[in-house]
């Protein structure tokens, strides 16, 4: 039974891999149409200074979002590929990789949060005024 599974566990983690790599791909690609778009609006005007900073803002959130699915995505791929019959070295190196990618992360939906709460509060901020 182990000789079917390991090679099927094998192939869904290259899959999965691949589908992190799309991801990351589609991120980055959306990343920088959106920038380019965000320079030939606004420019540098001091008067547009602010909307564009919400504009980068925004660029870098959806990336930050894009990036921590395709890090789920990694981390799923790692623990597929250990499943079946890992050694203590494999679970040393998964453990690793792991807390790494749960380190990058738990920091990176920090920030996004932080990010977020901020336009929240500009938002509530300009509506009462």
């Amino acid at each position: 039974m182990e000789a079917l599974v390991q090679p099927l566990a094998l192939w869904v983690s290259s899959l999965t891999e691949a589908v992190a790599a799309v991801v990351i791909a589609f991120a980055v690609a959306e990343a920088v149409v959106r920038t380019a778009a965000t320079f030939l609006r606004h420019g540098t005007r001091a008067a547009r200074a602010a909307h564009a900073y919400e504009a980068k803002e925004e660029v870098r959130l959806r990336l930050g979002r894009w990036l921590a699915l395709s890090l789920e995505f990694l981390l799923a791929a790692d623990i597929l590929r250990i499943a079946v019959a890992p050694s203590w070295e494999e679970i040393g190196q998964l453990a690793a990789v792991a807390a790494i990618r749960t380190a990058l992360n738990f920091f990176l939906q920090r920030e996004i949060d932080a990010a977020e709460r901020r336009r929240g509060g500009q938002v509530t901020a300009a509506t009462s005024a």
